[in-house]
């Protein structure tokens, strides 16, 4: 398996003419938003393409302070999984001009509201989160909308060593980065990672420890990817 033939897994979904949603799920640190991206640079000559992330429906960090779940973002429960839901029904339905879609800004460490355009052209909607596969709550109703969900299985330690220096490049001391991926993330990747079986795709670790750069570079900051 290589980003080719995931390309044209990817690719054939759309081969009926109507829109596909493509989900991509994994632990923090997976390698999901480089994946997705990889996938939307080499279909987006011949294929009208679009990358979504879920990471654009993290609370805001004063809606975060008023829960009391600042120090927990990146949990479940610190995004609008509801408003994710009816984006991805949008995004289904394909009968509006242009969707708008949040993207997670890592300058600012917010979401940012109507920052993706979907056009109607779009055939394939590749979307990538933790929880496309989770089965608690507002959650449970992604499945149903995607019409393929792969899961992303790298290297625990390279995934580890990966997460902490992308927390480290977003700012936070190394000590610091490594007390929040213990704290935080990894409850987190536990429940991800109980949810694998629910996949139709698992990509292996020989794919995502090296995987091919994004045109760009990565979208969404550290928080929740």
């Amino acid at each position: 398996m290589d980003l080719g033939d995931l390309a044209a897994r990817a690719a054939a979904l759309t081969r009926d003419g109507r829109r596909a949603l493509l989900g991509i799920a994994g632990s923090p640190g997976a390698g999901k938003s480089t994946l997705a991206a990889a996938i939307v640079a080499r279909l987006a000559p011949g294929l009208p393409v679009a990358h979504v992330p879920m990471d654009g429906f993290h609370l805001a960090d004063v809606e975060l302070a008023r829960l009391g779940r600042l120090a927990a973002k990146g949990a479940p429960d610190t995004f609008d999984a509801g408003g994710y839901v009816a984006l991805l029904r949008r995004l289904r339905a394909a009968g509006e001009d242009v969707v708008y879609a949040p993207m997670f800004g890592r300058d600012l460490e917010q979401p940012v509201a109507g920052a993706i355009p979907v056009p109607p052209a779009a055939r394939l909607i590749v979307t990538e989160g933790n929880y496309l596969l989770l089965e608690q709550g507002r959650w449970a109703e992604i499945r149903p909308l995607l019409d393929e969900v792969w899961f992303c299985a790298p290297d625990p330690d390279v995934r580890l060593a990966r997460l902490v220096a992308r927390h480290v490049a977003f700012g936070k001391a190394p000590d610091a980065a490594a007390a929040w991926v213990a704290a935080v993330d990894e409850p987190n990747a536990a429940l991800v990672e109980a949810t694998r079986d629910r996949a139709d795709l698992v990509v292996p670790a020989a794919l995502l420890d090296s995987p091919s750069p994004a045109p760009g570079g990565r979208r969404a900051a550290a928080c929740g990817s």
